[in-house]
């Protein structure tokens, strides 16, 4: 089937709606607003975060178990997603997939959740402190995997 189903939508038009529901912020201001009580949620895969280097102190949740550590009615949940006041601020790779996890994290009915433009790419553009994953300077959440070997 070459023809696109009544109700379909493409990943650009899933990605806009993602995105007009968000207040995204800058790389400055996710780390501004970590003084402040905001959670950095890191999404890249391993492999991604072995290559590129890590945001310390950022908190590590594998995409395919964001919803379940974070739904404060998740029996899977972090011991501190407890309510749904959380600021989550989520970091891919280049500022996609965060969009789209961040939607996500707001049909749970976290409300503040929200992603970084540009992602990791421009957090490091922007001289912000990263690390090397042997420096161990992130939290690794049930289920992620390190970017390093044990």
């Amino acid at each position: 089937m070459t023809t696109r189903p009544v109700g379909a939508r493409s990943i650009d038009e899933i990605l806009a709606a993602a995105r007009a529901r968000l207040s995204r912020v800058t790389p400055a201001e996710a780390f501004a607003e970590l003084d402040a009580g905001a959670v950095l949620i890191d999404i890249r895969p391993a492999a991604q975060r072995a290559a590129a280097g890590e945001i310390p102190g950022s908190v590590v949740i594998e995409r395919n178990h964001l919803e379940w550590r974070l739904d404060p009615e998740s029996s899977a949940r972090l011991p501190w997603a407890t309510g749904y006041d959380l600021r989550p601020i989520v970091i891919c790779m280049e500022g996609y997939t965060s969009s789209l996890a961040a939607a996500a994290l707001q049909d749970l009915g976290l409300a503040r959740a929200t992603d970084v433009t540009g992602g990791y790419q421009a957090w490091q553009a922007a001289g912000l402190p990263t690390a090397h994953p042997a420096e161990r300077t992130v939290v690794i959440a049930q289920g992620a995997s390190p970017a390093f070997a044990e």
